[in-house]
């Protein structure tokens, strides 16, 4: 009896226990071994340039001239003015910005100007080619920092030469006196600029002040000296930076 019952619960294990092992080895089979996933090493970012570098740039402008002077001496005599002469310039230049609102140029200017007019109707043109040597600050108005676009306003100074080419005319209009001359120049400016990128636009006023405009070397039937002159400007300028 005691072998029949042993015989019976063993069997009845075999039959509960063949399922069980059954399902653990299928459930096992289908588990995935856990694979860490690679890791990865950010580089390092170099700091970001919020500035703008220096850029060389070309420049052209053009202008509406006016041309004053305090006296002057045509023979011996001295005469004043009356009125100013009126005529044009053109010119192109040379520089360099340096980001921060700092720049400077060489410029090239040809002047025509006729007109200026003594008391008793002698009147005086003059032809001049001026090179300068300059330097600007530019403001800039707007949200995005020194030359990086928008309106601004600069100032500027300037210092060269000037070379004369000069004549006087008699109330008929004839021609009684010329001459040339070498003269020290300076200048002064101040404007509006709008920054477009590669391209800026300027426009506002620049003063030359030359000591003298003369018939140089004198020549004893003619000679002539016009003193403190200033030649006013309306100039407009485009400025294209070159990289």
């Amino acid at each position: 009896m005691r072998k029949l019952l042993t015989i019976a619960i063993t069997a009845v294990w075999a039959l509960v226990a063949a399922p069980i092992t059954i399902l653990s080895s299928a459930y096992a089979a289908e588990i995935i071994p856990y694979t860490p996933p690679p890791t990865y090493q950010i580089p390092d970012l170099p700091e970001v340039d919020y500035g703008l570098g220096g850029n060389f740039y070309l420049r052209g402008s053009v202008a509406g001239a006016l041309w004053q002077a305090s006296d002057g001496n045509y023979c011996g005599c001295i005469a004043t003015f009356s009125s100013p002469g009126y005529g044009y310039s053109v010119g192109v230049g040379f520089g360099y910005e340096t980001g921060d609102g700092l720049r400077a140029d060489i410029t090239v200017d040809y002047f025509g100007i006729r007109g200026l007019t003594t008391a008793t109707d002698y009147t005086v043109n003059l032809r001049s080619g001026i090179i300068l040597a300059n330097a600007y600050y530019d403001f800039n108005l707007g949200e995005y920092g020194a030359a990086k676009g928008g309106l601004g306003v600069y100032v500027g100074a300037g210092i060269g030469l000037g070379k004369n080419w000069s004549e006087i005319n008699n109330p008929g209009g004839a021609q009684i006196a010329w001459g040339r001359s070498v003269e020290g120049a300076a200048a002064l400016m101040a404007g509006v600029s709008y920054d477009m990128g590669n391209m800026v636009a300027e426009f506002g006023y620049r003063g030359i002040y030359m000591n003298k405009v003369m018939s140089q070397p004198p020549i004893a039937a003619n000679t002539y000296i016009i003193n403190n002159n200033l030649i006013h400007e309306a100039r407009a300028t485009l400025r294209y930076r070159l990289n």
